[in-house]
């Protein structure tokens, strides 16, 4: 794996940042939620409570202050919000800090609440989002005794305040594309995705292709990018297009856009998986919602230990500006439990090996970390 300074130095090149095996055996008995192939799901990722276990004997300041910005949203929206905002609780529980937040109304409002945030007078402010990156350079320059964390926000230089959490999206697109292909019987994937100018989205479709060519050279992936992140509608038409193409496993890497693709496909009885977060707790409601024994996995972006590792440096006084990128490697980047879908064993076994060969780096994606671009292909990698 790329050294975080080399992370660094690689990504001041970019001029903006916003955001398988083959097909299945017929003969296979599915696994189902209560054995080994949920077990192997589960433990592929870190919990709070561990990463509490690990760091808990700190010697906190007294009155130590934590705030949290919301994007537009709220702590509950089951999106980069409420992650975050699980991993400050994270840091309030393990380490007894002050903790508050402010929701987002509208674009509007970054400025405002970020000033009200540091009324308070907090050791910390944590800012979701790459809308706020922004306001929160601006914030961090006139406040440096003030650590800021920002959680998607990538500058070229940041000053020795302001970490700015990133993520190997490319890494979770690469490990739900072994995983589509190793459930898929049609040899028809597909991946329902946002904005084709958001390099983490571009990661994250490339990152799918490759790791399902990898596992099966050739199963044939269907993509397409949307201009809306919130769009849910569009991403349900998109998914339906791709099942009636043959598609048998839907990504959905878009928001809540893609979110409509994977209920889409659940509810159609097609594999889906989801992004971010475990869907199987915000799209389908904990598996009350329709087609919940569909969603076979999520690609996860642990933004919660990236908010509770980056509180802990600010209260040990390691603080270091630069960014901060979440990876397999260190656990930031793996993928969701199966929860009650019907996974193979040998799909179970597909899935984690890319998580562990992209952690321990015998594996790489091909997907430059900074734009997305294939490398080879004119990426800023090359």
């Amino acid at each position: 794996m790329l050294s975080r300074l080399r992370i660094l130095m690689a990504l001041l090149m970019s001029l903006a940042f916003v955001a398988a095996s083959c097909g299945g055996d017929d003969a296979e008995e599915p696994s189902s939620a209560d054995d080994g192939a949920m077990d192997v799901a589960a433990s592929s990722q870190k919990t709070l409570t561990d990463e509490c276990n690990e760091n808990s004997d700190l010697d906190v300041p007294e009155d130590f202050n934590v705030v949290l910005v919301t994007d537009i949203g709220k702590v509950d929206d089951g999106t980069f919000n409420e992650f975050a905002y699980n991993g400050l609780k994270g840091a309030e529980d393990c380490w007894g800090i002050e903790t508050s937040f402010i929701e987002t109304v509208s674009e509007a409002d970054y400025a405002a609440n970020l000033s009200t945030a540091l009324s308070s007078d907090p050791e910390v402010v944590v800012s979701v989002g790459f809308l706020l990156a922004t306001d929160t350079l601006a914030a961090a320059e006139a406040n440096p005794g003030v650590s800021f964390i920002g959680i998607d926000q990538f500058h070229p230089e940041y000053p020795p305040n302001y970490v700015g959490v990133l993520f190997n999206e490319h890494e979770g697109g690469y490990i739900a594309g072994a995983l589509a292909a190793a459930m898929s019987e049609t040899g028809v994937i597909g991946v329902v995705a946002g904005r084709e100018d958001v390099p983490p989205v571009v990661k994250f479709v490339n990152g799918y292709i490759n790791g399902a060519k990898a596992a099966n050279p050739d199963i044939e992936v269907l993509s397409v990018y949307n201009e809306s992140f919130t769009d849910p509608a569009k991403g349900g038409s998109d998914a339906d297009q791709f099942i009636g193409e043959g598609a048998d496993v839907i990504f959905g890497a878009g928001g809540p856009t893609g979110s409509g693709a994977v209920a889409k496909a659940a509810e159609a009885g097609v594999w889906a998986i989801g992004v971010d977060q475990d869907e199987y707790h915000t799209t389908f409601a904990g598996g009350s919602g329709a087609g919940a024994e569909y969603l076979i996995s999520s690609a996860m972006k642990r933004v919660d230990l990236g908010v509770m590792r980056n509180i802990q440096a600010a209260i040990e006084g390691t603080f270091i500006g630069s960014a901060y990128v979440l990876s397999a490697e260190n656990q930031g980047i793996t993928y969701a439990p199966f929860h009650d879908a019907a996974v193979t064993d040998d799909a179970a076994a597909a899935v984690e090996a890319a998580r562990a060969g992209l952690a321990d780096g015998s594996i790489a994606t091909g997907v430059c970390f900074i734009d997305g671009i294939l490398e080879g292909e004119g990426s800023a990698c090359d």
